[in-house]
């Protein structure tokens, strides 16, 4: 069965009971709120979630609580739905990097879909926070000379190369090699370049977002 939390944000009783029993009969846990307010005072803190909002709402808009939960760094998937929004609006969601815009009225199984596709965006995100920390406690442990190697094995460098960088024997690099491997957690170099590629690539996507944001 599917895991996960779904918030739901949305003035609407009806609807708001409608979307909650259908996710709830597929396998999630649901929280909701019929005001955004109410769910910004005390935004909750499971994982992996997503959030479910209507774009127009009494006191504060979809991308309003979507701008607030990006200012307090809160990283949350975020579907909307809406049956009357301008071109302006999708585009604002997009920019905040909407999971999904769902126009009313949507059938199940697109809703569905896109919890589905949040919930696991989110897991995978929650395992990269994961990952980076324990690389960041890994990186604490490396020596200075380490930490070299480290940097040139991340720019392809083959033993040979890492000798004539840091004038050591063949046998030293080897060792370097290996303890940088060791401390990093990696069992072969594919995988350590895979790890370290994997944090690079979240890096990137965090500072293309903040400048879409600024």
């Amino acid at each position: 069965m599917p895991t996960g939390t779904v918030y739901i944000i949305d003035d609407d009783p009806a609807l708001l009971a409608n979307i909650s029993a259908l996710v709830r009969f597929a396998g999630y846990e649901v929280r909701c709120w019929g005001d955004p307010k109410a769910f910004l005072a005390d935004i909750p803190n499971d994982a992996p979630a997503v959030l479910i909002t209507d774009m127009n709402m009494p006191g504060a808009s979809g991308i309003d609580v979507h701008k607030e939960l990006t200012t307090r760094g809160r990283r949350l998937p975020v579907i909307y739905i809406s049956g009357r929004s301008t071109a302006r609006d999708v585009v604002g969601a997009m920019k905040l990097d909407a999971q999904d815009f769902l126009v009313k009225p949507f059938s199940r199984e697109e809703l569905l879909a896109a919890v589905g596709a949040a919930i696991e965006r989110d897991r995978r995100a929650m395992h990269e926070i994961i990952e980076k920390a324990r690389v960041r406690e890994a990186l604490a442990h490396l020596s200075p000379r380490e930490r070299e190697v480290r940097e040139l094995l991340l720019q392809g460098y083959g033993n040979g190369e890492i000798v004539e960088a840091l004038g050591i024997s063949l046998e030293t690099a080897k060792q370097y090699k290996s303890e940088v491997m060791r401390k990093m957690g990696a069992r072969s170099l594919s995988q350590f370049m895979a790890t370290n590629r994997t944090i690079a690539e979240r890096a990137e996507r965090d500072r293309k977002s903040t400048r879409l944001n600024s």
